[in-house]
């Protein structure tokens, strides 16, 4: 098939770990990868960001990146980034009509917002992932919530009116139903993933020696996106009270994230936030923020740490903790969103309340003073990953969603779209697998 991939704000080509580079970076890049590796052809549209990228650049075999122009050409807040959707769709439809594609796959609102026009213009069917839904955000972040109204709208109008709508844990489903009356036959379930290539198990004392750790430190990682809603305070916090607790081994939480190798404050403000609260309760010296880390050094953080935590107020999925899990490191979270999907409470790891760094401590205490019990979580959490969660086997879901909306001939497929409300019943019959 010829796929159209749509990230508006997040490239492949984007190191992750920024601001507002995190896990749909990483899902787009690796589902186009997987799918250029299967012999589909790939094309991801996203911003042109910075001065002077090529219109097109190859991200493998059979994929490349096509950066379209809407906007200035730098950097701009995902939030602030509605009002040059017009410009980046005509860009995309002046695009596709000199390229065919057999369906568009949009990755957040914006971009759906895109693939709905490309299919009210040309035909285009288009699937959707929304990797984040506006009035779940709303509910957590309130006034914080800096995208515009409109989003939620827009939103409403792509659950409608896509061919498929694909979730990526229960809860998104669930939400997706009771807030935006998705139809369920035309809803999907296809996780996020890993690749077993980039994170596997690795002696730990080995990995501590490489990254100049204490050896005999109970080790609390925190890994990923630096910003006040992944609730690190909240690990802050627990470490605190898991010092005042005694538990045993001297604790030491190493936070791994930010916008520069070097871990700066003023280029990155949650790690001045975090760094004021440790000092404030006495941990200063058990807090370590190693800045920015390129995907390929990440594997011995995992395998160096005693257990992996993510407890941020709300997650449409999380895709660290699955690498956490697949470095056989047991992970402590957040009872929410994608999180309480990939983790199994006491199997593979914990499930603790957001807010609440006296159940986090808690669990930390229990693994500090157990690490059989922390090893017995790490292997079972190890075992789940590679039975579910590898990119491979998300893109076999996916192309389960793609093949059944795929472009049908142009006869049949003006009369589907163009009957309206009958458009869903008809594609419900053709397409097994709604």
């Amino acid at each position: 098939m010829r796929i159209a991939l749509i990230s508006e704000h997040a490239s492949p080509l984007a190191p992750a770990g920024g601001v507002d580079a995190g896990g749909q970076n990483i899902y787009v890049d690796h589902v186009a990868r997987t799918l250029a590796r299967r012999g589909h052809r790939v094309d991801v549209f996203t911003r042109r960001d910075a001065p002077g990228l090529p219109d097109v650049q190859s991200l493998c075999r059979g994929a490349r990146v096509v950066h379209v122009t809407a906007g200035p050409d730098r950097y701009l807040r995902k939030e602030d980034l509605l009002q040059h959707m017009p410009q980046f769709m005509r860009s995309c439809e002046q695009w596709m009509r000199h390229n065919t594609y057999d369906l568009a796959h949009a990755n957040f609102f914006m971009s759906g917002l895109v693939a709905r026009q490309l299919q009210q213009r040309l035909g285009l069917p288009f699937a959707i992932t929304f990797h984040a839904l506006g009035l779940v955000r709303l509910q957590h972040q309130k006034s914080a919530d800096a995208f515009p109204p409109e989003r939620i709208a827009i939103e409403r109008d792509c659950v409608r009116d896509a061919d498929a709508v694909i979730a990526e844990c229960p809860q998104d489903r669930a939400d997706l139903i009771g807030l935006y009356n998705a139809a369920p036959q035309r809803l999907a379930l296809v996780p996020c993933g890993f690749d077993p290539q980039e994170f596997a198990p690795m002696d730990r004392a080995a990995a501590r020696r490489a990254l100049g750790l204490d050896a005999d430190e109970f080790l609390v990682l925190q890994l990923g996106r630096l910003v006040p809603r992944k609730g690190v305070d909240n690990v802050v916090r627990a470490l605190a009270l898991l010092r005042d607790q005694a538990a045993g081994r001297r604790a030491r939480l190493l936070v791994v994230g930010g916008e520069t190798p070097e871990p700066d404050a003023a280029r990155t403000p949650e790690i001045g936030r975090l760094r004021a609260l440790a000092h404030e309760l006495g941990i200063a010296a058990e807090v370590q923020f190693t800045g920015h880390r390129a995907r390929h050094a990440l594997r011995p953080f995992y395998a160096a740490a005693d257990v992996f935590v993510s407890t941020p107020w709300y997650e449409p999925f999380g895709i660290t903790p699955l690498e956490a899990m697949a470095c056989a490191i047991p992970v402590l979270a957040s009872d929410v969103g994608g999180l309480r999907h990939s983790v199994v409470d006491g199997a593979t790891g914990f499930l603790v309340p957001p807010h609440d760094p006296a159940a986090l401590a808690a669990r930390l205490a229990l693994l500090q003073r157990d690490p059989a019990l922390a090893a017995r979580l790490g292997a079972a959490g190890r075992r789940r990953v590679q039975r579910l969660f590898t990119w491979d086997k998300v893109v076999d879901g996916l192309l389960g969603v793609y093949r059944g909306i795929r472009r049908v001939p142009v006869p049949a497929q003006r009369s589907l779209h163009a009957a309206g409300a009958g458009r869903l019943a008809l594609a419900a019959q053709e397409r097994p697998w709604l």
